[in-house]
């Protein structure tokens, strides 16, 4: 039986690579972006399409996506919250602003999205739920605060609605990539925030060239991923958390090596706040 997927940011990179990846399959996108015909440039156009324009940061827009989704389709099946982007620099030199707009695409915007959604599976009794995350989200790093940051909270937010959505046949999976050759680090997609503070200007200048030096360079292969994805929308019991990429695995048995050894090394103090009474 073929399954209906929405996905969000399918414009281009991983959003359009998932969209093509479940039409070959035979399956039904519903394919969203800020712009309508930059959707169907991408992806043409097919009975199986239903490209339609969503800004995910825009309630009304998230709630017009949906209903026309379930009116085309009469169901969601995989959800893919894929819509984001990199706001990376010293969290000093960023704005409230700058730090606001961040969260309210990859964090709010993914929120209120799988808000609208949810209901709709939770009926069916059936659904996965597919947020897009990454690698950041599994340690902070220098110049990466509020994009390090908002991938923890998609992280933390997938594990917590998992227990929720699990009695009704609802599995969510939040997917960490490593470095995939997308257009993340393209000066078109990543943004550096512009109030430069001299102190931290050698530290910044070799963070940008690391990632510069990486741009459409990366080892990941985003069409292998897209496939992966459709793997893990059709296994049994996915797991709710995946690392993506052999740098992305490599990165998290760092991350669970370092906790484990700052979790031994502090044991004796973190026990000792134990009342005796």
């Amino acid at each position: 039986m073929s399954k209906v997927w929405f996905i969000t940011g399918v414009t281009r990179g991983m959003g359009a690579k998932i969209a093509k990846a479940a039409l070959a399959s035979g399956d039904k996108v519903v394919a969203t972006g800020r712009q309508q015909e930059a959707v169907t440039k991408v992806l043409g156009t097919s009975d199986n399409l239903f490209a339609t324009i969503l800004d995910v940061t825009r309630e009304d827009q998230v709630k017009a996506a949906v209903q026309a989704a379930i009116e085309r389709f009469g169901r969601i099946d995989v959800l893919v919250n894929n819509a984001g982007y990199g706001h990376l620099g010293v969290f000093e030199e960023t704005t409230l602003e700058e730090i606001r707009a961040q969260y309210d695409t990859n964090v709010f915007g993914l929120m209120t999205v799988t808000h609208a959604v949810i209901p709709e599976m939770r009926k069916q009794r059936s659904g996965r739920i597919i947020n897009i995350s990454s690698v950041a989200g599994l340690k902070g790093v220098f110049g990466g605060s509020i994009y390090n940051s908002s991938k923890f909270a998609v992280e933390g937010f997938s594990q917590a609605i998992a227990e929720e959505l699990a009695p009704f046949g609802i599995y969510v999976t939040a997917v960490s990539p490593g470095f995939f050759r997308t257009d993340f680090l393209d000066s078109s997609s990543v943004k550096y925030s512009n109030n430069a503070i001299s102190d931290y200007a050698k530290a910044l200048a070799e963070f940008r060239d690391f990632h510069d030096n990486r741009n459409h360079a990366q080892a990941g292969d985003p069409r292998k991923l897209a496939d992966v994805i459709l793997q893990l929308a059709q296994v049994e019991k996915p797991p709710v958390s995946f690392v993506a990429g052999s740098d992305g695995l490599e990165w998290a048995m760092i991350v669970n090596k370092q906790q484990k050894e700052q979790l031994d090394a502090w044991r004796n103090l973190s026990v000792s706040t134990d009342g005796t009474w």
